[in-house]
């Protein structure tokens, strides 16, 4: 009864936890997780070049694609350039990856607000983000499934979003 089957939790997604990943889980341990998938890793530092960048950096990456090439996950960690920092967040890109109640990237706003407690809504350049903190997640809905222009500095209210609209993109945080 301890070990439930593996190929129902490594999609799984709840508060603290991404398939097989959790808050304990070190990006050190990815190769190893993902050992049948492929990872690219986006690093914010490059010690050789760090004279030529002008900007500030950004944070390191770990992209997750599937041998067949479909991106799946995008991994954000705590601490830059560390190995055996923990992870910040975990960017959801595969429709496999669900929670308990169901909802995934193939969700509508209405499976969402009918299974979870959406906490507050915030309006960025591009998307209407719903918090949900019983997840400690963010959702991204477009603001062309809301009729509203991408750069439009309109607020949006929960009662703005229609009930088919789609999810744009999914994000677990581990803070």
């Amino acid at each position: 009864m301890f070990f439930q089957c593996t190929k129902q939790n490594q999609y799984l997604v709840e508060k603290g936890r991404v398939g097989l990943l959790n808050k304990g889980t070190k990006v050190q341990e990815l190769n190893t997780i993902f050992s049948k998938d492929s990872i690219v890793s986006n690093l914010s530092l490059d010690t050789l070049r760090v004279d030529k960048k002008l900007f500030s950096m950004g944070d390191d990456e770990y992209i997750i694609y599937s041998k067949k090439g479909k991106k799946l996950l995008q991994i954000t960690p705590s601490n830059q350039s560390d190995t055996l920092s923990k992870i910040k967040s975990i960017e959801i890109f595969d429709s496999n990856y669900k929670t308990d109640k169901g909802i995934s990237l193939k969700s509508t706003f209405k499976d969402i607000n009918e299974n979870y407690t959406i906490n507050n809504v915030e309006t960025t350049l591009t998307s209407a983000m719903l918090f949900i903190d019983e997840l400690n997640a963010t959702v991204a809905i477009d603001k062309r499934e809301l009729g509203l222009n991408s750069f439009s500095r309109e607020e949006i209210t929960i009662n703005q979003i229609p009930d088919m609209a789609k999810i744009k993109y999914f994000t677990i945080w581990f803070n």
